[in-house]
């Protein structure tokens, strides 16, 4: 059965997911393709690390270390993360940015629709919550996938290339641990099976309607997120998201 070092590590899974994502989103600050398409990007974004807000008070509040929200998110180093190596991943082009926030929200969707129903009262409202926002993310993503999947010759195969870029860290998204399978026994994660399945159906929808050809399945390599087995690019996003918090340590307003 799952215990409580278990529920914590689902809480920092969301949550340095959502921080992360959030990040990376925040990044096309000034440089994304037209106004419009700037501030949905910065909308995502503070959807998600709102999210990650409630993830880390709650994970706190079980630590019971001392340790706030914002040191959960800014005084923890790179092996301390959770996050998925697909949300660590650079920018790129619009193209790639695309594909890897679809791809993440077809299993971010999937993880709070079965969050929604955990026995767990504190995890079922913040997923209840931002089920809400991620549905919209899904569905705007995907539109997105579709534009460009099926646009233009060079926008199609721009999409061709970010999924064969980011495709190896799908891995993660359909695999199941130790903790995933206590978690979801003891009725407080989702089901694997289930979010799996939700993920490869939304996947091969959208892919379908985006004229995009599914790729095999990702196989296991020697990195993983939620291990705290990181790329290289986790410690140089958080040496630009954590500077001030380490620079100035406890400084107020």
């Amino acid at each position: 059965m799952a215990n409580h070092d278990d529920l914590i590590q689902l809480l920092l899974r969301l949550a340095d997911n959502g921080m992360i994502n959030g990040q990376r989103m925040c990044e096309w600050c000034g440089k994304a393709p037209e106004l419009e398409e700037e501030l949905a990007l910065m909308n995502v974004g503070l959807d998600l690390i709102g999210q990650a807000r409630n993830w880390y008070e709650y994970a706190a509040e079980l630590l019971n270390d001392g340790r706030s929200a914002d040191d959960l998110a800014f005084r923890r180093n790179e092996r301390e993360y959770r996050n998925l190596l697909l949300l660590e991943q650079p920018n790129g082009d619009f193209a790639i940015t695309i594909t890897r926030q679809f791809l993440f929200d077809a299993w971010h969707r999937a993880t709070l629709k079965a969050l929604s129903t955990s026995l767990d009262e504190r995890v079922r409202g913040i997923a209840a919550k931002g089920l809400k926002e991620v549905t919209y993310h899904f569905t705007r993503s995907s539109e997105w996938m579709q534009r460009l999947g099926d646009g233009t010759q060079v926008s199609h195969d721009r999409m061709v290339a970010a999924v064969d870029s980011l495709w190896r860290f799908t891995v993660e998204l359909t695999e199941c641990s130790s903790i995933d399978k206590r978690l979801f026994e003891a009725g407080i994660g989702p089901d694997p099976e289930f979010r799996a399945k939700e993920w490869w159906d939304a996947v091969n929808d959208v892919f379908e309607a985006a004229t995009l050809s599914v790729p095999e399945p990702a196989a296991a390599f020697y990195l993983s997120g939620t291990q705290g087995l990181h790329t290289e690019h986790l410690g140089l996003l958080l040496a630009e998201m954590q500077h001030l918090q380490r620079a100035y340590p406890d400084a107020t307003w």
